[in-house]
């Protein structure tokens, strides 16, 4: 168990690590940065890259938003097989529904409990 939360501690934290460097050295905001690290996901599980990546970390690279993109290409996939076109344009978004609802319910409490506000230059 220990050699397990090692492996994710090391992907996830390098993960966020690139997140960190993106931001320091970058003129590039977070959303950007977020949507980048989507896409990336995306891109390497098209490959077949990114979910042999989860069976080495777990965690550590399925939590990331990067590990969302792996979600919806994986979905995407999986409907298109079954359904074909229609499956290809609906099956990542079925495939990641249970963690948008959560992400817009906890997004909803938080926004309740603090004072939202953007970020100022």
């Amino acid at each position: 168990m220990v050699i397990s939360l090692l492996k994710a501690f090391l992907v996830g934290g390098g993960i966020c690590v690139i997140g960190q460097v993106l931001i320091n050295l970058t003129h590039l905001t977070n959303g950007k940065i977020l949507v980048i690290f989507l896409l990336l996901g995306c891109v390497l599980e098209g490959f077949g890259l990114y979910t042999p990546l989860i069976e080495f970390a777990g965690a550590g690279a399925s939590v990331p938003i990067s590990g969302f993109g792996c979600v919806l290409v994986n979905g995407a996939f999986d409907a298109a097989k079954n359904e074909g076109v229609v499956g290809l344009l609906s099956g990542g978004l079925a495939a990641a529904a249970g963690g948008v609802s959560v992400v817009i319910l906890f997004g909803y409490i938080i926004a309740l409990i603090f004072k939202p506000r953007t970020k100022t230059k």
